[in-house]
């Protein structure tokens, strides 16, 4: 990989949220090539959706706004769809795709739901290095410490030009919020798992009738190894994700105990075959 690389930059929180400007910025004075194509607002919690009910829209965004000179592009669809039209639309062939700095934690179950996370599974989709990085934060702390998830992705950017992310692998980086001189270390971890108890929250409308507030009370296994226990004791959390989502154990076993011919005498294929 090439000493300075072109990056592709992206996000859920929205352009001209402080992560992505915090990350945008030193990228830039580092040297790299950069183009950002990020959410016109705020795409938390969005998944891996993909905008196909109507067009998809890029603008430009005025330099006067960005914290360093460089590209970049809002777009009103998903995190997906920025690397989608980013890619396709634009024709940018990215060396590494990032998507952060996400204001907030995407830890354990919760990278499922992440726009962050899964607009760097977007990246893997194409074929493209992708790093997911992530402060663990919340709205109620009054100090935000942005730069030090710069310098951790900075660090990994200069490990994976001597050491590629694998094909297929995206890294979901966590970072607590802390300065850096703080952090205890950096951890290669695994996924943890992360419950929410007492999901749903009944709320009254201002007519008088009733609505859901879907979230609850985080509930953590603080397992050893796992990202969760990671950051809770001020270490970095990097977690190698597989786009690779199939049970390969629970596949042998399922044609060792014969599901297919069970399945097809159930459904009676031979007759249906030669209806």
């Amino acid at each position: 990989m090439c000493e300075n690389m072109k990056i592709l930059l992206t996000n859920d929180d929205g352009v001209y949220s402080i992560g992505i400007q915090t990350i945008a910025k030193v990228l830039a004075e580092a040297g790299h090539d950069l183009l950002m194509v990020a959410p016109d607002r705020e795409r938390s919690g969005c998944g891996h959706s993909m905008t196909m009910d109507r067009p998809v829209h890029l603008r430009n965004v005025n330099r006067l706004f960005l914290s360093a000179d460089f590209n970049a592009k809002a777009c009103d669809g998903t995190p997906t769809d920025c690397v989608i039209m980013a890619i396709d639309a634009i024709g940018f062939k990215p060396d590494m795709v990032i998507s952060g700095i996400n204001q907030g934690p995407n830890l354990a179950d919760d990278l499922t739901y992440s726009g962050t996370v899964c607009a760097a599974m977007e990246g893997v989709i194409f074929g493209y290095p992708s790093i997911a990085v992530s402060l663990v934060m919340s709205s109620k702390e009054q100090e935000i410490y942005n730069e030090t998830a710069a310098e951790i992705t900075m660090a990994l950017l200069d490990w994976v030009k001597s050491h590629p992310i694998p094909y297929g692998v995206l890294y979901n980086v966590n970072v607590p919020n802390i300065p850096l001189s703080e952090i205890e270390g950096v951890q290669v971890t695994r996924k943890g798992v992360r419950r929410y108890v007492d999901k749903i929250r009944t709320v009254k409308t201002p007519s008088g009738g009733e609505a859901y507030w879907i979230g609850g009370n985080i509930e953590d296994d603080m397992s050893e190894g796992t990202d969760v226990h990671a950051v809770a004791n001020n270490y970095v959390s990097v977690t190698p994700v597989h786009m690779e989502m199939t049970s390969f154990e629970t596949h042998s076993k399922c044609k060792e105990d014969g599901l297919e011919a069970y399945m097809e005498t159930k459904i009676n294929i031979d007759y249906i075959k030669n209806k």
